[in-house]
């Protein structure tokens, strides 16, 4: 796996043994470090406000007739994996959606209740900005890339430079934990005009620390079935939560059972391994602010 950026690195550290299982070789070419551009039929603009993995992947199936321009604009060196995808888009194609899931499941799913968390608060965060002050308040603090300069938006990109015009087509704020610490934007039609960016706290995203559950919560679901919760601030095996709970392993698997048929965790298989997961659900009851 290639070394990330310094606010990741913690969870690049997490997922690297699981994803030495996974063949992601085309979706690596495509994904290039350090990444100074991207082909837009890998990152297209969302198509709705909740993103779905296979809605996505559909999308980038069907734009199978724009891989060969798109990769001819692209300034990085062939390797065999991007010829084949280039002599071949659909089958390309059906193999890179297939890494992609691949790499999703071991890397992603895990840990997208706390991401999904953290992206929706940086949104409701950006609505109540525009509501207060309009689109120059929410945009102001948005990143140290993004500035006005008069009734212009200047984004510092370091590799490429011009004026586009919005012609009323608005601007879709996207925020994303991996673009750290850059902003991405597409401006070029026949795309929505699209700013990628880091969302606030990004920073804290992977820490850990002991804490302790909201007494209510512990109250309703129990102290131990709490505490696993609380323990899962990242996704984690039944051995790992035995080890740091004092339970045994059949004792955490049958509480965290209970927890997944309550649609508090979640469990996820990639390869060897079985990671539980806190939901959307879980992390707003521990989160009750």
């Amino acid at each position: 796996m290639k070394e990330p950026a310094g606010v990741n690195r913690p969870w690049a550290e997490r997922v690297r043994r699981r994803l030495a299982d996974v063949d992601w070789r085309l979706l690596s070419d495509l994904v290039p470090v350090p990444t100074i551009s991207l082909v837009a039929f890998i990152a297209p603009p969302p198509a709705t406000s909740v993103p779905d993995l296979e809605l996505e992947l559909a999308g980038m199936l069907a734009r199978a007739a724009d891989v060969r321009a798109e990769l001819d604009a692209w300034e990085v060196p062939r390797t065999p994996r991007l010829r084949a995808l280039y002599d071949d888009p659909e089958k390309g194609l059906d193999r890179l959606a297939g890494e992609i899931r691949a790499y999703w499941a071991a890397a992603i799913e895990p840990y997208w209740p706390r991401i999904r968390t953290l992206m929706e608060g940086d949104l409701l965060y950006r609505a109540r900005m525009l509501a207060e002050g309009g689109v120059h308040r929410m945009l102001s603090d948005l990143d140290a890339n993004v500035s006005w300069q008069g009734e212009r938006l200047h984004l510092a990109h370091r590799f490429c430079r011009g004026v586009r015009p919005l012609d009323g087509r608005g601007l879709l704020l996207v925020p994303s934990v991996f673009a750290w610490p850059r902003i991405f934007s597409i401006t070029v039609p026949p795309f929505q005009p699209t700013l990628r960016y880091p969302p606030r706290g990004v920073a804290t995203l992977w820490e850990s620390e002991r804490r302790d559950p909201p007494a209510a919560l512990a109250a309703v679901l129990g102290p131990t079935r709490a505490r696993l919760l609380a323990e899962l601030d990242q996704p984690a095996s039944t051995r790992e939560l035995a080890v740091r709970t004092g339970l045994s392993e059949p004792g955490a698997n049958q509480h965290l059972t209970a927890l997944r048929k309550a649609g508090l965790c979640s469990a996820h298989r990639t390869g060897r391994y079985v990671l539980y997961a806190r939901t959307t659900v879980a992390e707003a009851l521990l989160n009750p602010a």
